[in-house]
């Protein structure tokens, strides 16, 4: 942890006074080195968590890792639904550069999910206080 603070530290001192001189923006270039590294710091976080997680779940529980399974199995499910369900089609009113029918139909996958996302909290806050509220009685 140490390390990656210091290389993060390294690469905004870096891109504060020397700049990326590579970089196509006008901003001195310091942009997209930083969003990268922060791009890479989020994922390694990620796999870290997820990893370790794993690990100490094998460790402690076997049997948990079936739940892990069938949870990863039901997530990629409603990913396919996601994708099997997004229209990819143009964007109404688009007047900048044009995008691939790939882009368009992940970007629609996406917002399906948010979609999901979103019915799956709404419905998760009421049939959690439907329970509790039979509980109680």
């Amino acid at each position: 942890m140490l390390a990656l603070m210091a290389i993060s530290l390294v690469v905004v001192i870096l891109g504060f006074f020397k700049g990326y001189p590579d970089a196509p923006v006008n901003d001195n270039g310091t942009v997209d080195p930083v969003l990268y590294w922060t791009y890479a710091m989020v994922i390694l976080a990620i796999v870290c968590a997820v990893v370790v997680s794993v690990f100490i779940m094998a460790a402690n529980n076997p049997k948990s890792l079936v739940k892990l399974g069938i949870g990863l199995v039901c997530v990629a499910v409603v990913c396919v639904i996601a994708y099997v369900l997004a229209s990819g089609s143009e964007p109404l009113a688009y007047t900048g550069e044009p995008v691939t029918d790939g882009t368009l139909k992940l970007t629609d996958t996406i917002l399906n999910l948010t979609w999901f996302a979103g019915a799956a909290a709404i419905l998760s806050i009421i049939v959690g206080e439907i329970a509790s509220r039979v509980r109680k009685n």
